[in-house]
Parts: C-alpha cells; sequence; structure tokens
C-alpha cells in the first residue's frame, strides 16, 4: 500500500507536495519521493520515512509548478533505494509517473518490455513497469502535434496490457499532469481544485490538509488530465463494475478521509454497531471496551454505546513508532508492538476487558496485546474484530502475499483464540463488514479477496503461487537467504 499525490498549481509546488506526503505517511514508511519539473526533473527520493528522506536543502532545489511525491512500502521489490518511487523516462517527451497498486504479471511485462521494447529497467519496482508501458503506448504517435486523445491512448494500452490494480498519478514535461485509476478502482484516487489549481491524491485528507477543496474521486477506468494552461480534460476509458479494497475502510485509509462516498470515521462506526450487535448475541458483558488505536477507536465507541459500558483509552500508543502491520520483518513487528502500545493499568487492572481492533492479520499484534493486558491484571480480555478472519494472499498491494503469514489460514476460531491468548474471539462476519462500510453509498460491490479467495481481476491460482514464490525470494534475498 503507498500514497501518492500530484499537484499542477501557479505557485512553486515542492512544499505542499512535502507537506502532502507527511499526511499520506501512514499508507507507506519505507521510502518517499518527490520529482519536480521547470525547465528539467528535480528528483529526490530515498529510504525512510518523509521527514527523513527530505530536508530544507533537497527541498529547495525541487523547482517548479508541477510535480508528483510517493510514500511506498514494498509489494514487488525488495524495497531497496532503488525502488523508491517515483520513476522517470526522458523518451518520448519526459515523463514522471507514481502509483499505488500492485502489478500483477510484473514479471511478464518486465520481460515484454526487455525483449520486445527494448526498454531496459532500473529496478523492480512495478511502478517502472507501468511507466515504460505507458511510453512505449505513446512512442507509435504523432508527438509533434500533442493532444489529450494521445493520453488517452497511452492509458488505453496500459490498461490492456496491465493486470492487477493501480491508481497512477503523472506528469508530462511541457504538457501537463495526468491521473488514471484502474478499470475496477481496486485502489483510491482523489481529485481537488484551488483557485484553478489542482491537485490528486490517495485520499481526500491530503487533499483538504493543504487548502484545496476535494471535487470527487477519480473513477474507475477514467483517465484525467489537466494541461500547463489549466485545462481540465476527463475520459472513463473502460466501464467496468467498480471493485474498491475494503481494508481501506477497515484499516489503511485516514479516519477523516472520504473515500468513493464513504467516510472513513462512519463506516468504521457502522463496523463497531455490527460487532457491538455481535457481542449481544454472544451474550458479552465486559466491564470496559478500549480500542487498539487508532484504526479501531470509531469502532470502539460504536460498540461501547451498543453494549450500554464505558469506552475508555486503555492502550496508549507512541506516535513515533510506525504501523507494524507495514513493517516488512516478523522481528520488527514483534519489538515494535511493545514499543508502539502502553497499557493505562488503572483502566484494565480487575476488569473483563474488550479490545476492538481493526483486523488480526499475522496474528503478532493481538497476542502481544493480550499479553500487556493480562500482565496488566485483567480479569477477563475479549478481543472483538471488526472483520472477517484473513486467510488469502493480496496480490493488489497490501504486503499480505504469502498464505503462511496469516493466523486465520487453516485455524479455526477457537485455535485462533488459543494462539492470541484471549478467553473469547468474536469476528464480524462478511455480510456485516460489507453492508457496515457500504452504508447509502452506491458502491454494489468490494473487493474481499484477502477474506474469500475470489479475486476481482479474475488472476488464477497458478499466477497466485507464482506471486507468492517471487515475493518469499524477494523477502529472502532481502535477509540475505539464497
Amino acid at each position: 500500500m503507498c500514497g501518492v499525490i500530484g499537484i499542477l498549481a501557479d505557485y512553486e509546488v515542492v512544499h505542499d507536495l512535502y507537506v502532502g506526503l507527511i499526511t499520506l505517511q501512514h499508507r507507506g514508511q519505507t521510502s518517499a519521493g518527490i520529482v519536480t519539473y521547470d525547465t528539467t526533473f528535480h528528483l529526490k527520493k530515498g529510504n525512510g520515512l518523509a521527514s527523513v528522506v527530505f530536508n530544507e536543502k533537497n527541498l529547495s532545489r525541487l523547482r517548479g509548478k508541477i510535480g508528483i511525491g510517493q510514500v511506498r512500502y514494498p509489494t514487488i521489490g525488495l524495497g531497496g533505494e532503488e525502488d523508491a518511487q517515483p520513476f522517470m523516462v526522458n523518451v518520448p517527451l519526459g515523463i514522471a509517473m507514481a502509483h499505488n497498486g500492485n502489478v500483477t504479471n510484473y514479471w511478464e511485462l518486465r520481460e515484454e518490455l526487455t525483449t520486445k521494447c527494448f526498454r531496459h529497467l532500473i529496478s523492480y519496482s512495478d511502478v517502472e513497469v507501468i511507466l515504460n508501458v505507458f511510453a512505449d503506448e505513446l512512442t507509435i504517435l504523432p508527438l509533434h502535434n500533442f493532444s489529450f486523445e494521445m493520453i488517452v491512448k497511452a492509458t488505453q494500452g496500459v490498461f490492456n496490457r496491465v493486470e492487477g490494480s493501480y491508481s497512477v498519478v503523472g506528469f508530462i514535461a511541457q504538457q501537463g499532469l495526468f491521473a488514471f485509476r484502474d478499470p475496477l478502482g481496486i485502489k483510491p484516487l482523489c481529485l481537488g481544485e484551488n483557485k484553478n489549481n489542482y491537485i490528486v491524491a490517495s485520499e481526500s485528507a491530503a487533499i483538504e490538509h493543504l487548502g484545496y477543496k476535494f471535487v470527487r474521486d477519480i473513477l474507475p477506468g477514467e483517465i484525467v488530465f489537466i494541461d500547463n494552461k489549466r485545462r481540465f480534460y476527463s475520459k472513463v476509458i473502460e466501464t467496468q463494475m467498480a471493485t474498491p479494497c475494503i481494508f481501506e475502510w477497515v484499516y489503511f485509509a485516514r479516519p477523516d478521509s472520504i473515500l468513493d462516498g464513504i467516510e472513513v470515521y462512519s463506516a468504521r462506526e457502522r463496523l463497531g454497531e455490527k460487532l457491538g450487535l455481535a457481542c449481544l448475541k454472544a451474550n458479552l458483558k465486559p466491564d470496559v471496551v478500549i480500542p487498539v488505536p487508532d484504526s479501531g477507536r470509531g469502532a470502539a465507541q460504536a460498540v461501547a454505546r451498543i453494549l450500554g459500558v464505558p469506552q475508555k483509552e486503555g492502550l496508549i500508543k507512541n506516535y513515533y513508532i510506525g504501523r507494524t502491520f507495514i513493517m516488512p520483518k516478523q522481528s520488527q513487528r514483534k519489538n515494535l508492538v511493545t514499543l508502539k502500545l502502553n497499557v493505562v493499568k488503572s483502566v484494565i487492572a480487575g476488569k473483563k476487558v474488550l479490545v476492538v481492533d481493526d483486523s488480526i492479520v499475522r496474528g503478532t499484534t493481538a497476542q502481544q496485546i493480550v499479553g500487556l493486558l493480562r500482565k496488566a491484571e485483567a480479569s477477563k480480555v475479549y478481543y472483538g474484530v471488526t472483520c472477517p478472519p484473513i486467510k488469502y494472499p493480496c496480490v493488489y498491494g497490501i504486503d499480505m502475499m504469502t498464505r503462511g503469514e496469516f493466523v486465520a489460514r487453516n485455524r479455526s476460531i477457537e485455535t485462533i483464540r488459543r494462539k492470541i491468548g484471549a478467553d473469547i474471539l468474536i469476528y464480524q462476519t462478511l455480510e456485516d463488514m460489507c453492508e457496515a462500510v457500504k452504508g447509502d453509498a452506491k458502491i454494489k460491490k468490494f473487493c474481499t479477496a484477502c477474506y474469500t479467495g475470489t479475486y476481482p481481476t479474475g488472476i488464477s491460482k497458478k499466477e497466485i503461487l507464482k506471486l507468492e514464490k517471487e515475493r518469499l525470494k524477494a523477502l529472502n534475498r532481502k535477509r540475505g537467504i539464497s
């Protein structure tokens, strides 16, 4: 999962790009990058948080009134500095690009670009594949008379050749800013405007934080282009049933964002209401409800209201520690959980405590939270989860690509309960989760592949196993295992 931003304005955009990346930092902590353009490209990227990668000196040289940025954690690639985004090509025209998602036919496209298109890649980042496919499609067009229709044709070529999920932002030197979203709209992408200046970002919160007005979501299969004279163009190239990733509302997105017409905080409240009703049905009677901060907070408030018990902050988060779920190594996740969370003992001691969490993926965090509460002398620890058991690999850009990572894989709920050490474990049902997130929105279907094993792009089991194998090889290379 990554965060992207692009701005075309009548002012130097680097400061807003940097602040936007800080706003989107929750979406990726491995690397950050910005590229701008005035009469030439200006690029700075590297591994680490945005606040580490950028400083006053390197930001000052990123001149221009157009630019894009990205924060990333790796799914394809090893996560080295060579994989940090954005990427650029000089031919044709000069194009910069960043994306959020995961290309499922990456290795086939990489070989095709090398052997048939004579384009030799410098990284293992999948956006470099998208960029080179886009550039390859442009090279066959009469670029001396550049037009929006040429961008449409190049994007259509991407849709025809690139499989998986991808929300893309980029710009063409001396032409303008563009953005497009895969035909299923699996990853979010939003559009904003302020006095004829334009912004595209992964979440509406980044748009509003920078003083822009949120205009709308970029539609699945849509290409948007704003030229240097601030003329706006858009076209929906492919029309399919939108299938956004439901995990955005369950866990990933900021609670103050609105994605595809659904406010994240309200969706989490509704998830809590459904979970609260399930707790009532199970005759659960806690003394106190506590959230796992921060994504469990909205749901916990609703659960407490339904059960008629107080909701308190029993776990205090260290905000200088990153999101453990997106740390690439199990040892890193385990160590950071104990650094990230501490217990308010007066809230816990002697109480029957219901913990409300957004999800259980590998079980590391849940197990250690239960251990912290036991140590703080909770009389009982109940664990409520606002989504169903995660059992299947995500091939669309969330770092859950190997089946062995999932605590729920081939385990019953009772076995998982014993493994994390809770007295009672309650999962949300798939139906309740989808109904809660949807609310009154017009979305008819979500991507729920990690819960059901049904993939909206129709990827085969053989292809999934191949992606899993490549991911394991990449992780082993990173760990120094041959």
